[in-house]
């Protein structure tokens, strides 16, 4: 299987289109093709950047020429949960008619779309992209080739690798962006190409501040793994 992570941008796309003129970012939970009615179900969390600019998108989706339905399951500040039919768009169109699946979520933000999609063989690989080319404009961002051996292991162990998304994903700002700058500039080298004095004054923090910043994210992320190792190692001897 080949898996692809496109960064898309599709001029008759509703979601596009809303991001675009609004603070809002869509990222998808559930969705459902249906080819023969040409039409794409979602079920997405609606972000805005505030609870007007909540409103003003859902406002500006329900009224773009090719959303057909879109109703509110649930609201609270300025998140929400939607349900949308939109109708089908060329690039749906055209992945689908050339043995394209989609493999993951897609989010939309910005007025950019992050799609995965997957494909059996180089050569509907090659015709989907060549005729994506003609309407619509995108980046592939990276390119994964994954044998039955990896796509087995990959399901086999999905709540391994969940259990490690949610510990990243437990990180504060401020824990993610200390713990990135201290890996990109060399702290956790040997031997170590910067220091916490360093890293302070990139942050304009005090270094105690920057040390308790990287131990907590540390611990976040260390037992993420260890629960993922733990997990891993139980798999084995099942």
């Amino acid at each position: 299987m080949i898996d692809l992570d496109i960064d898309m941008r599709q001029y008759d796309c509703p979601f596009i289109d809303t991001t675009d003129d609004v603070d809002i970012a869509f990222s998808a939970v559930q969705w459902q093709l249906d080819t023969d009615d040409e039409s794409l179900e979602t079920r997405l969390i609606a972000k805005g950047g505030s609870v007007g600019a909540l409103d003003a998108g859902l406002r500006e989706l329900r009224e773009h020429p090719n959303m057909t339905e879109c109703y509110i399951l649930s609201k609270r500040d300025a998140v929400a949960q939607i349900g949308t039919t939109i109708e089908e768009t060329n690039a749906m169109r055209t992945i689908d008619r050339n043995g394209g699946y989609i493999t993951g979520p897609f989010q939309i933000e910005d007025g950019r779309e992050r799609w995965h999609v997957g494909f059996d063989d180089d050569q509907d690989e090659d015709h989907a992209l060549a005729d994506l080319e003609r309407h619509n404009e995108f980046t592939v961002e990276d390119r994964d080739q994954l044998g039955p051996t990896a796509l087995f292991d990959l399901l086999e162990n999905s709540e391994s690798a969940i259990g490690l998304l949610e510990g990243c994903r437990s990180l504060t700002e401020t824990e993610r962006t200390t713990f990135e700058a201290a890996c990109k500039n060399g702290y956790y080298e040997t031997p170590r190409e910067t220091t916490l004095e360093e890293l302070a004054a990139q942050f304009d923090v005090s270094k105690t501040a920057v040390s308790m910043n990287l131990r907590r994210g540390e611990r976040k992320v260390l037992k993420a793994a260890l629960s993922a190792l733990e997990s891993l190692e139980d798999a084995k001897t099942c």
